[in-house]
This record gives structure tokens, C-alpha cells and sequence, in this order.
């Protein structure tokens, strides 16, 4: 597949500050990049060296093979064959939206007619059929992202930058105009990179992700794969994975466990999120929407210290009046089957891949969100762990949240940069 744009090695400072530290990465022929992270993070930087605003201290930018920037080369943006769509839309006040659809064109000088059949293409795809001798101000926001896209694409660039372009737009919009613009963009087959701070934007438009933070990239890799396993405790916060437990790093025969104050949290090292080291300070981090509510099912359970599910065994570690911890035994208050399989105490059963965190809460807050509440549980050490329920739960109900280890993820408590 044609490579559009190649970034390699970039590196950008402000004074004492490093926007970009050795940046690089490709984008082919009609893929759609979302660039994400929180402000700070150096993707509007990166946008910018792009698109010719600004120029690298040292790497190189390559468009179609050919370099547009490096520490001693900067190509015009208007030479580039690339096009911007700015978080204001940045419309001509003065001009209807036929003229303002119909500027690069005219700049191109590009025929009368040429120019009338593009801009009646783009009026319909975007449905702005009818509008065309109105002005900016007479707009809608939703009507003018559409005009500033539709700007954008009449010259048909090799490729299109977006920085931050919904954000401007209430919520109902800007779930409308991601979906438009994802099915757009595709039919077009447009090449296009994209800037924002807002993960579901990401999610509904990207072929791929690039995951920013201090000014290098965590993670780059599909929606999909970046969701399912976060290459690092700020790509993971950022992807919806609110809740988390510190504690010490073990690895064990049956993988990587976090003891987390009084819980133990069996869970998963994403890539090379832990060194090797056998031990050491980490934290656990999952999100609201892995956690299954579980009435109390135990007697006395609020006073066992961690619940664990082995393959198909429940485990709860209690402890005795003098201190020891003992495991319940089968059959006794602290063990129940699941799915009607059996297995051994401790012991992952053969085959088994699975396991079951089980972290017992008190609930202190509940909030309705439309199709949902929003729970917020307090373990017995106090800490604060939020989960989704179908329905309210009232203050003071006790039960356990359930956690497969996969969607556990562990991480060192020092992370670099």
C-alpha cells in the first residue's frame, strides 16, 4: 500500500520544553489516523509540524516520499498537497457557503463549470443541499463543520488534518458528525490524520491509533487492540480504566498478581509494561464497565480479607483468630462453583485460561446515567471503585465486584517520562 506521509525521528523543543521527542511513524493511501492524548502531549505540535506551521529541530516529514520538513527544509503549507479543517472551522464571515466550498477551487482557477459540478457533489454528500447563498452566520455548528469539511475536500487532497474538529459541537452533534465524517472519509477513500483529546471520537473514526503522551508516542496499533490491552498506565487511564489499586507485584505460577491492601488482583502485563522484575511497587487498573456486581453470597463475607476465582473455583482467603489465613474449602462458605464445572481448590483448572477477581465493596453512592447507574463501592481498606449497575443499589449494600483477569491490567508504579 502507497505510503502518504512518513515521519522519522522528529524532535521539537519550545525553550526548555520538549514538545516531541523522536517521533516517527507512517500513514498509507486512505487510512485514517486518530492521534490521542491528554493537552500537553505534543499531538497539536505534531499536527502542526505537518502541516508546515512549524518547523522540527531535527527528523524529517515526508509527503508522497518526498521530505517537506526538516531542521534545514519547510516546504509552504499551501505547496504540500495537504488541507486543514481547524477546531473553529474558520470560514469566510463574508462569503456564502457556495464561495467558501468553491475557494481552493477558484484558486486553482479551475473552470466555471469544474467548480459547479464539485461543489453541487460535496453540497449533497454533506447534506447542504439548498443552503448554498447563505453565510457562515446563518449556519448551524453542525452546518458549518460540514461546509469547512466540504472546503477541505473539494481539491482532493493527498491528505487531510484535523485538529480537533468537533469539539466546538454539543454532544448530540458531535456523536452525528463523527459517524458522517468515518463513513465519508471511507467512501472517498481520503487519507486523513486526526488530532483529539476525546477517545470515542477516536474510536468511531480511526483505522489505527497513535497514543501520545510527554511528547512521545505510548502506543500505536488499531482501536480494537488498544482498548483490549493498553501498552501503558496512561494509555489505559486515558482508555476508560478508572479504577486503581497499588500494591506489590508478584509473578506467580498462575501469572501476574497485584496484593492491593487487603485484596489480591490476578491480572495482565500488557507488553513490556513490567521490567522482568519478580516484585516490586505496581499498580492494577480496570474500568467501571468489567465489573460485575455480585450480591453477597458468603456468610460473613464482608469479614474475609480477598476472593479469588481459579478457573472454575471460588476461593476466599479468611483469617483465623490467630492470624493465620486458610482457605475455605469446597462446599464450605467461602467456595462456589461456576457453570456447574468442578475443580481444585488453589489450582487453575486444565485448560484454563481464565480467572476471576473478587473484590468485596460496600456501596457508597449511586447516580443515574439514562441506561444505567454509576456505583461507587468502598472496599473495606477504603478505597473507592466505581461500577455499572442496571439499577439503583441503595447505600450500605454489600456484595462483590467480579473482574476477569484480562481485563485487569498491571503496571509498574513508576512510568518513565
Amino acid at each position: 500500500m502507497t505510503t502518504i506521509l512518513e515521519v522519522n525521528g522528529l524532535h521539537k523543543t519550545f525553550g526548555s520544553h520538549a514538545a516531541l521527542k523522536g517521533t516517527s511513524f507512517r500513514v498509507s493511501a486512505g487510512e485514517i489516523i486518530s492521534v490521542l492524548g491528554p493537552s500537553g502531549c505534543g499531538k497539536s505540535t505534531l499536527l502542526q509540524l505537518i502541516a508546515g506551521l512549524q518547523q522540527p529541530d531535527s527528523g524529517e516529514i515526508r509527503l508522497r516520499g518526498e521530505v517537506v520538513s526538516s531542521a534545514s527544509k519547510l516546504v509552504a503549507p499551501e505547496k504540500r498537497g495537504i488541507n486543514m479543517v481547524f477546531q473553529d472551522y474558520a470560514l469566510w464571515p463574508h462569503m456564502s457557503l457556495f464561495d467558501n466550498v468553491a475557494y481552493g477551487l477558484k484558486r486553482r482557477k479551475a473552470s466555471a463549470g469544474d467548480i459547479r459540478k464539485k461543489v453541487g457533489e460535496l453540497l449533497a454528500l454533506l447534506r447542504l443541499e439548498g443552503l448554498q447563498d447563505r453565510l457562515p452566520a446563518q449556519l448551524s455548528g453542525g452546518q458549518q463543520q460540514r461546509v469547512a469539511i466540504a472546503r477541505a475536500l473539494a481539491t482532493e487532497p493527498d491528505l487531510l488534518l484535523l485538529d480537533e474538529p468537533l469539539s466546538n459541537l454539543d454532544m448530540r452533534l458531535r456523536v452525528e458528525m463523527r459517524t458522517e465524517m468515518a463513513y465519508l472519509f471511507r467512501k472517498l477513500g481520503t487519507t486523513v490524520f486526526h488530532v483529539t483529546h476525546d477517545p470515542e471520537e477516536a474510536f468511531a473514526m480511526a483505522d489505527r491509533l497513535v497514543i501520545m503522551r510527554g511528547g512521545a508516542i505510548d502506543q500505536i496499533d488499531t482501536p480494537e487492540a488498544c482498548y483490549g490491552l493498553p501498552a501503558t498506565k496512561s494509555a489505559a487511564s486515558l482508555l476508560g480504566a478508572a479504577n486503581r489499586m497499588a500494591g506489590s507485584f508478584e509473578a506467580t505460577a498462575f501469572g501476574a498478581t497485584i496484593r492491593a491492601g487487603e485484596s489480591s488482583l490476578r491480572g495482565t502485563v500488557p507488553g513490556e509494561a513490567w521490567s522482568g522484575s519478580e516484585r516490586g511497587d505496581a499498580v492494577a487498573l480496570f474500568r467501571p464497565e468489567a465489573a460485575l456486581w455480585r450480591e453477597d453470597s458468603w456468610q460473613d463475607s464482608w469479614q474475609a480479607d480477598s476472593v479469588s476465582v481459579l478457573g472454575s473455583c471460588s476461593v476466599t482467603s479468611e483469617e483465623t483468630a490467630a492470624g493465620e489465613e486458610v482457605a475455605a474449602p469446597p462446599g464450605a462458605s467461602g467456595y462456589s462453583g461456576n457453570s456447574g464445572t468442578s475443580g481444585t481448590s488453589g489450582i487453575q483448572a486444565a485448560g484454563t485460561h481464565s480467572v476471576a477477581n473478587h473484590i468485596l465493596v460496600e456501596v457508597v453512592h449511586s447516580s443515574f446515567e439514562g441506561s444505567r447507574w454509576r456505583v461507587l463501592g468502598e472496599t473495606r481498606a477504603g478505597e473507592k471503585l466505581t461500577f455499572f449497575h442496571e439499577t439503583a443499589l441503595a447505600i450500605g449494600s454489600r456484595g462483590y465486584l467480579e473482574i476477569e483477569s484480562s481485563h485487569v491490567y498491571i503496571y509498574s508504579e513508576k512510568e518513565e517520562r
